[in-house]
């Protein structure tokens, strides 16, 4: 059995032209999910009641559940247990221009990245569509306010889950779904070559974040499998093609890794490498855990590393620190509940 919050808003009007039903039924389903919140289907008042019927009968509800939370100033951490007792969890970030959340796309993830604590537990399956959506749901539920941007960026590799995640979106984005600015929803991938391309060809105009960390294969493949597959070459020409599809300017992140990442010269080749494109570098302090030996760079070494891209003509920010008083790393809240 599908679940109903699964469904994109095409899949609906294919599920009711099926039934022998118009296809704005699907409209009037999304507006009382998404709009007006309630998953009540007997007390749909416009859709009649051998409609209502069927639907009970085709699709099912089931949500998520909330079973933790931690805060910090500007930051909330979920933790959420699926149906098969399996944790992910999601953070929300209270910014000036309004909330963000950033969401998981996997239960684990297999990339095995050497810095990352979401890989450490390697991935159990995807998320299917309605638990990226629930994740949203139940937190705008929960605090009582709207999210205004997403960042797929949470435990797993989206682009190892395509189909969901292209879901995901269109549902989020849909105007009588979530109805997120497409522009507002960001997709982080550690440069799985393929599966960019065919998001080239999707013309979504979301924003494009690529996991890089490294500006050469020497370091790349130390802490990133995948370098092994898609090196950075590959993963750069892919990229240019990407932004000349899609006249979209890219994302680089870059988390800085004491005495791994972060020297001069790794910065001087960092612009080499990313000269002349549409890119902007994202520097990320590093969440340290306890499980993982890498340290975080001093804030001296991050600035300079950030003044040396911008003096090679690189656009380039260093990300705001966010949970840094709780389970900050992506996928600690999850690996500490699995562990007790």
């Amino acid at each position: 059995m599908q679940n109903i919050y699964g469904m994109t808003r095409a899949k609906l009007e294919e599920y009711f032209t099926s039934l022998g039903e118009k296809k704005f039924k699907a409209l009037q389903v999304f507006e009382w999910l998404y709009q007006k919140k309630n998953n009540d289907v007997n007390t749909w008042s416009n859709i009649k009641k051998t409609i209502q019927e069927n639907i009970l009968k085709d699709f099912s509800f089931t949500m998520p559940k909330i079973v933790r939370q931690e805060r910090d100033t500007l930051t909330r951490k979920f933790l959420f247990l699926l149906y098969d007792q399996n944790y992910i969890e999601a953070v929300v970030m209270y910014h000036d221009y309004g909330i963000s959340v950033c969401v998981s796309s996997q239960v684990g993830c297999n990339m095995g990245c050497a810095f990352c604590e979401s890989g450490r537990l390697k991935k159990v399956r995807n998320l299917e569509t309605f638990e990226m959506v629930c994740q949203i749901l139940l937190i705008e539920e929960n605090i009582k306010e709207r999210i205004s941007s997403v960042v797929i960026m949470g435990i797993g590799e989206p682009l190892d889950n395509f189909a969901n995640v292209m879901d995901f979106i269109h549902i989020i984005n849909d105007a009588k779904g979530l109805a997120i600015g497409i522009r507002h929803i960001t997709l982080s991938t550690s440069g799985i070559i393929p599966k960019i391309d065919e998001l080239k060809n999707m013309d979504l105009q979301i924003n494009l974040a690529i996991s890089l960390h490294a500006p050469n294969d020497e370091i790349r493949n130390r802490i990133m499998k995948v370098n092994k597959v898609y090196n950075i070459s590959q993963l750069i020409n892919t990229i240019k093609s990407y932004i000349a599809h899609t006249n979209r300017r890219v994302t680089i992140e870059y988390v800085m890794l004491k005495e791994i990442n972060d020297s001069e010269t790794c910065a001087i080749e960092l612009a080499h490498l990313l000269h002349g494109m549409n890119v902007y570098v994202n520097l990320i302090p590093y969440n340290e855990t306890n499980h993982l030996e890498f340290k975080k760079s001093d804030a001296k070494t991050i600035s300079k590393f950030c003044e040396t891209l911008k003096q090679n003509g690189i656009n380039v920010t260093i990300r705001k620190e966010f949970g840094s008083k709780i389970s900050a790393a992506c996928g600690q809240l999850r690996s500490k509940e699995v562990e007790r």
